[in-house]
């Protein structure tokens, strides 16, 4: 078990995505706002590694930010 306590793994989680121009990009200032091609209640992908592995909701809980698993997604052949 002491094995797997030092392996690392990198965890995102995808609000949405935008396409912009690079020079449009250049020009984001502190605070600019992104418009994503998501909306509120949409749920949120959650990946390991870069592959997707979940599907969850983002859950405010008083001052902190959280994700909910809501459904886990199947494993791609190549890690089964």
């Amino acid at each position: 078990m002491a094995t797997l306590n030092s392996v690392s793994l990198d965890i995102a989680v995808v609000l949405g995505s935008t396409v912009m121009p690079v020079h449009q990009v250049l020009r984001l200032g502190r605070g600019a706002i992104i418009e994503l091609d998501t909306r509120e209640n949409d749920a949120v992908r959650i990946l390991v590694n870069n592959h997707p592995v979940a599907e969850g909701a983002v859950v405010v809980s008083g001052s902190r930010i959280g994700v909910e698993v809501r459904r886990m997604l199947p494993r791609a052949p190549e890690y089964r």
